[in-house]
């Protein structure tokens, strides 16, 4: 096959005349499809590949459709051929951003595509990169490859990549510079991958003098014999031994027969070949007088060199198995004779027609997900089908670069097929029974995505697998310490699971097997568990079990038991899809272990950083509350402070970008720099300036947002600077709130110059000021400045109550909305609506002797100066 014909597109059902002009010998592809075929070829091979394909723009705003598809059956991926330039996928993300999207194996694709994996759970790797021409994307050229786990994609296969989109970029922005459409409104162009060449069928002649042995041979016979013309011993005997022994006698037979025999006489013998394989040949002889009737015999003939492909058809005929290749579109290119009579039908209508068309039982959801798995995961793979109501076949697919061999047996009838005692399996009924059964495990697939907890991934299994497989039970166990223990039930007896908690590996429980051998367990009874585990104490139902191990990248994270009420069989499609989904599970619940970890050591930095009390200031109240976000549960920089700086308090709120412990520490380092800087008397401006530079010389990149209140409790003066903060909102005595407008700078951490200008203000006898974090007004979908108004209303509404009453009832209405995004800090303060002429200093190291223990300390006789506080009550 020569390479241009190679990737010249096969015909596509439905495509017409528009796919090209037809010059009477069949269909012509038109340029573009022509310019896409070559393409993808190209990037396969480049990127080291097994299939491949190209989304283009199409007639629909946002919408890419598959153009070309190479190395995969076309209608084993319609789901795929169309895509949204805003979905979450790969070949979006490279059209949006126009980088290349490379995914080394299916667990880094899980990450950051969990949506491509719920409907491809296969372990592969991909390339996706821009198709980019002079105006724009154009399109996305996509390669799927075998997974590399723990290695990343290769820099250089990534840059070959790219640069085969770009001259693709070039070459269909040249087709629409001479008026030629680049966009794509049909099916895809199904493209056949270049083959590995096959040796070709060679003929040699000779002549063999039978008298004194000598046999001279053309250069096309040396060559069959593995041997240069000049090194060809020329006697029989260097024919002889490379023959089986048992043919040699035919060889002499030969000869005695065109003797014989006026007519040229044929005999198939076995060559072994340079490389050690037998090749068969058929030596075709008549003998000969060259100078008269008394000069020596010769036998002239022709050696016809078939190859090693007759023996191996010749093998695969006697095999007590069905053999049928099929090529990576699903022709099938070979079927031996056992196929036949397997599969009802003759070789003369498998051979040349794809597997789906010519078996439709084939076409089975179930069985297309294993050929899915076969072609992409490049392992083999083996299932039950049946082919007619009482015929089944155990079935297994062996995948290679040019197709799949498919290998088929007669085997019984399972216990889950109709007429069994047990209830039928995942894929028995209605095409509609089918689709509703399959979209639980993807809808599970998706769901696990957005668990982050142990509790929410266990969560989400109740309330998707257990509905998909009409389970009633479940339990997790998750490994620690060589010890599987209980992390989550449901269903079963109340205590009966306790005396498996806690169990080490060495017990010979099913539970415990399923994971140290990493194979699934599945009983159609209690009654056929208990004849296996007879120690095993039986419960009070009769139903079914499957035990899952849960596995994550080859290490052991526990295991799942699934309950059913009832005896029940397990089909190859549900022992496949529960055995995929535990995979998932166990990533799902890795990645949980991961965060609980990160998190209880985030949440105690940020429990040891936050202030644990406020001090308590004559003049003023102050309060704090801090809320968590409901989105992804990781601990944010949020922070409050109140600091006493002589006669002056110090009101700090803010918010360090990100999450997780790095957040958290940055969070601590800003707090003490904040507090060192108001204890040292700083102006404000220098507070936040100093604050800025040290954030830029700790962690380059990193930033926060930050305000500073400056607030005398006797006065009511207050200086602030803000950076980057939201705008406090300010409640006057008499009802009247509004947001301020403080004079800011940038947020800390972006320029190491920056200034930060300084606003002052007076806090009016019993008027009360509110700091926030952005988590308190921020909303999806909704204008910052909404949520600002949003929470000036509500303060506004709440009226003169109690401050601990005002602030419980704004994070109260927070917490409220089930997606808050980010953490909330609040921190308010309120002036006193009776103001002493004379308050004490709020220092010890300023106070007067003795003052300081009359209106500050705890100790014995101790009395402290009557206040009225906002509501209008005395203490």
């Amino acid at each position: 096959m020569t390479r241009h014909d190679a990737t010249r597109p096969t015909p596509s059902p439905g495509s017409g005349a528009a796919a090209g002009q037809d010059d009477g010998g069949g269909r012509v592809p038109d340029e573009l499809s022509l310019v896409l075929a070559q393409g993808v070829v190209s990037a396969v091979e480049a990127a080291g590949g097994y299939a491949g394909g190209i989304y283009l723009r199409s007639g629909t705003p946002g919408l890419l459709r598959l153009a070309v598809l190479a190395g995969l059956p076309g209608p084993l991926f319609r789901p795929w051929w169309r895509m949204h330039v805003n979905r979450p996928f790969p070949v979006s993300e490279a059209y949006r951003t126009g980088r290349p999207v490379l995914l080394a194996d299916a667990e880094e694709a899980m990450r950051r595509f969990p949506q491509l994996m719920a409907g491809l759970p296969f372990p592969f790797g991909s390339l996706w990169v821009p198709v980019t021409g002079p105006r724009g994307p154009m399109g996305v050229l996509a390669v799927l490859r075998s997974a590399t786990p723990g290695e990343p994609v290769a820099p250089a296969d990534g840059e070959r990549l790219l640069l085969l989109g770009r001259r693709l970029g070039a070459a269909l922005a040249d087709l629409e510079a001479r008026s030629l459409p680049v966009v794509w409104e049909r099916e895809p162009i199904p493209v056949q991958l270049p083959a590995a060449p096959a040796p070709p069928v060679r003929v040699g002649s000779f002549d063999w003098d039978l008298h004194s042995g000598a046999l001279t041979a053309d250069d096309d016979l040396c060559a069959i014999f593995g041997s240069e013309p000049a090194e060809f011993p020329g006697t029989v005997d260097a024919l002889a031994d490379r023959l089986v022994p048992e043919d040699v006698y035919g060889l002499w037979a030969l000869a005695r027969q065109a003797v014989e025999s006026a007519d040229p006489v044929v005999r198939r013998m076995r060559l072994r070949g340079p490389d050690g394989r037998y090749h068969l040949l058929e030596l075709s002889g008549r003998w000969t007088h060259p100078d008269g009737e008394d000069s020596e015999s010769h036998l002239s003939g022709f050696v016809l060199d078939f190859g090693a492909g007759p023996v191996i058809a010749e093998a695969a005929d006697r095999l007590p198995r069905g053999i049928v290749s099929l090529d990576r579109i699903g022709r099938i290119t070979y079927a031996n004779a056992l196929a036949e009579e397997l599969l009802d039908c003759p070789r003369s209508e498998l051979v040349g027609h794809v597997v789906w068309e010519v078996l439709p039982w084939f076409g089975h959801p179930a069985y297309e997900d294993h050929c899915r798995a076969a072609l992409i995961s490049d392992e083999p793979v083996h299932f039950l089908a049946r082919r007619a109501p009482s015929v089944w076949l155990s079935v297994s697919l062996y995948p290679g670069h040019d197709g799949l061999s498919a290998v088929f047996q007669a085997t019984e009838q399972p216990a889950y097929a109709p007429g069994s005692v047990t209830s039928p399996g995942l894929g028995i009924g209605s095409t509609a029974d089918r689709s509703s059964a399959l979209y639980r495990p993807v809808a599970l697939a998706i769901a696990l995505t957005e668990a982050v907890t142990a509790r929410q991934v266990s969560a989400v299994v109740t309330e998707e697998l257990l509905p998909a497989f009409g389970g009633r039970q479940l339990a997790i166990y998750l490994l620690s310490e060589r010890h599987l223990h209980l992390a989550w039930e449901t269903g079963f007896p109340q205590g009966f699971l306790d005396r498996f908690d806690g169990v080490g590996l060495d017990v010979s429980i099913p539970g415990v097997e399923t994971l140290t051998t990493g194979r699934p367990i599945f009983f159609e009874s209690m009654q056929r568990l208990a004849d296996a585990y007879p120690g095993i104490p039986m419960e009070t139902d009769v139903g079914a079990r499957a035990f899952l191990p849960l596995i994550a990248s080859g290490r052991p994270v526990g295991s799942c038991i699934l309950g059913f009420d009832r005896p029940r069989g397990f089909s190859p499609e549900e022992r496949t899809v529960l055995t995929a989904l535990a995979g998932l599970i166990a990533q799902a619940l890795q990645r949980a272990q991961r965060y609980d970890s990160e998190s209880a050591l985030a949440r105690g930095l940020q429990d040891a950083l936050l202030p644990h009390r406020l001090p308590e200031a004559d003049g003023v109240d102050t309060l704090g509350r801090y809320l968590s976000g409901t989105q992804d549960m990781e601990v944010g920089g949020d922070w409050y402070d109140v600091i006493e700086t002589g006669h002056e308090l110090a009101l700090i709120i803010g918010d360090v970008q990100g999450h997780g412990v790095a957040a958290a520490a940055t969070m601590g380092q800003l707090r003490s720099a904040v507090r060192a800087f108001a204890l040292s008397n700083h102006d404000p401006q220098e507070v936040m300036s100093g604050t800025n530079r040290l954030l830029i010389d700790l962690d380059p990149g990193q930033f926060a947002s930050c305000c500073y209140i400056l607030l005398d409790p006797l006065t009511g003066r207050a200086r602030a600077v803000r950076a980057g903060h939201p705008q406090p909102v300010l409640r006057h005595p008499d009802g009247r709130t509004e947001v301020l407008d403080l004079a800011g700078g940038i947020v800390l951490g972006i320029d190491g110059q920056a200034t930060y200008p300084v606003t002052e203000l007076r806090l009016e006898p019993g008027a009360m000021l509110a700091l926030f974090t952005d988590g308190l007004i921020e909303r999806p979908g909704t204008d910052i400045d909404e949520g600002i108004e949003r929470l000036r209303s509500t303060i506004a509404g709440i009226g003169s109550v109690p401050l601990a009453e005002m602030a419980d009832r704004v994070i109260e209405e927070a917490r409220q909305a089930t997606d808050r995004p980010d953490d909330i800090a609040l921190l308010v303060a309120a002036r006193w609506t009776h103001i002493p002429e004379k308050l004490p200093p709020l220092s010890r190291e300023a106070a007067p002797p003795g003052l300081w223990r009359t209106f500050r300390g705890p100790g014995p006789g101790a009395r402290r100066a009557p206040r009225t506080r906002p509501d209008g009550r005395r203490s």
